[in-house]
């Protein structure tokens, strides 16, 4: 397979690791409770060990866009994820009286990178069971 038709979709992966790195640093240093961004309440230890993931998440991200043909399943794990964190928020903003709208624009921006995935990782001849079954192949 052509791996130039690929690289669009490791580009906007690659992106989505820069938004997880933007994120891991906000709640590592600025979102918890007692720090600049605290609504909702959160213990600082919990937005610490968010950080930590979303800092994996990032780093899962660049190192597979390296050879996004080969690491094909992480795209599918992200769009999972990603489809689950919006599905989540969303439902608690509508359905949750209280619940504070305070990180709405994330699940646009998660939104956006979710479509990103699945229509370049189309282009770019990716079948689904390239992005959400792990590959058989014998080394």
């Amino acid at each position: 397979m052509n791996t130039d038709k690929l690289k669009p979709l490791s580009a906007v992966f690659a992106l989505g690791g820069v938004w997880d790195t933007i994120a891991g640093i906000l709640y590592i240093f600025a979102i918890g409770s007692g720090r600049n961004i605290d609504h909702p309440p959160m213990d600082p230890f919990y937005a610490i060990f968010l950080g930590s993931f979303f800092l994996c998440f990032a780093y899962l991200q660049f190192m597979s866009a390296l050879n996004i043909r080969r690491y094909s399943l992480n795209v599918g794990c992200l769009i999972i994820g990603r489809a689950f964190y919006i599905v989540l928020l969303y439902s608690y903003m509508v359905f949750v009286p209280g619940f504070p709208d305070t990180f709405w624009f994330t699940g646009i921006i998660d939104g956006l990178l979710t479509l990103g995935y699945l229509a370049l990782a189309a282009r770019g001849g990716l079948k689904a069971g390239e992005l959400f079954l792990p590959s058989m192949q014998k080394n």
